[in-house]
């Protein structure tokens, strides 16, 4: 493959149409090509940032929104690139995969470790803008990141791994705000946590076979035909918490409105999904960046009716 070749799962993207011949296996090394794994990698942050905005009567502090949305392409390039470190010789063995940049030989072993420490300095810088508290409980997550590709070797559960990683914005918007933790950023890790172990074992479904065939476990392998109820009790687990860090910071009528169309979009996508289809998991999967949103405008315009009342 050359440099200009593209990921079997990716096509005709901004990558492979704009980006410069010699950039374009980094950035797919980062996941450049494909953002929603940025947008739900940021949205725990955006929710965080916003409902501790609505816990003090005030408006989401943008610039600690523009700072979580650096830091979380940043950080999720570098860990898409150590998980690419971590799984070149698997990557190999699945049809999905085998065409990333590491295994297809667009990237060297090396350069990719030297990009990854590129991309974590510049996480790095951003996480310095922050509150002491919030610096080291930002430096804390990469423990759990640096687990995580490792897990489903040994746990059919590895979704929990992402899902304590890409949740760990739930934390830090909170943190950032006040300088500590409280009941409300707790509950709304928990529920992001619940979230993404539904939507990651979506994604999951699309390698499934691959995955058996070499000894690699997800929940998609374990719940199998019974993946639609495991979705629903993880998803309603999920609205129950989010709804109790809401209410528990004040939130009211206008989070509670935006709650139940989140709910109603987890919904259509037990309802919407066929698990034997590759290219409709995928599509649900990535459906939850504007469930995401959703829940974000909601905790936005609680603060913003405040302000006008």
């Amino acid at each position: 493959m050359s440099a200009a070749g593209r990921v079997a799962d990716s096509t005709g993207n901004w990558v492979d149409r704009h980006a410069p011949l010699w950039a374009r296996p980094y950035l797919r090394l980062a996941r450049a090509d494909r953002p929603i794994g940025s947008w739900l990698l940021l949205l725990p942050c955006w929710w965080s940032a916003a409902l501790a905005a609505d816990h003090t009567g005030a408006l989401p502090n943008i610039w600690h929104l523009v700072l979580f949305a650096i830091g979380t392409v940043a950080m999720r390039g570098a860990g898409c690139t150590w998980n690419d470190l971590v799984d070149r010789d698997l990557d190999a063995l699945v049809e999905r995969t085998r065409s990333r940049p590491i295994p297809a030989g667009d990237v060297s072993v090396n350069a990719a470790r030297g990009f990854l420490l590129l991309q974590a300095l510049v996480g790095l810088a951003v996480l310095l803008q922050f509150n002491a508290f919030t610096i080291a409980l930002g430096i804390a997550s990469l423990a759990v990141v640096a687990v995580y590709p490792l897990l489903k070797r040994i746990t059919y559960w590895p979704q929990i791994g992402l899902g304590l990683a890409f949740s760990w914005g739930a934390l830090m918007g909170w943190a950032a705000a006040f300088g500590r933790l409280d009941p409300p950023a707790l509950a709304l890790y928990a529920g992001s946590i619940a979230w993404v172990i539904g939507y990651d074992t979506i994604y999951a479904h699309q390698d499934r076979e691959d995955d058996a065939l070499i000894g690699i476990k997800s929940t998609a392998l374990l719940f199998g035909e019974r993946t639609k109820p495991a979705l629903a009790a993880f998803y309603a687990a999920a609205v129950a918490l989010i709804a109790l860090a809401g209410f528990s910071a004040g939130a009211g009528v206008l989070f509670a409105a935006g709650l139940a169309l989140f709910a109603a979009h987890l919904s259509w996508q037990i309802r919407r999904l066929d698990v034997a289809d590759p290219a409709l998991c995928l599509a649900v999967f990535k459906s939850n960046r504007d469930a995401g949103l959703v829940l974000f405008a909601a905790i936005v315009a609680e603060g913003l009716a405040r302000q006008w009342l």
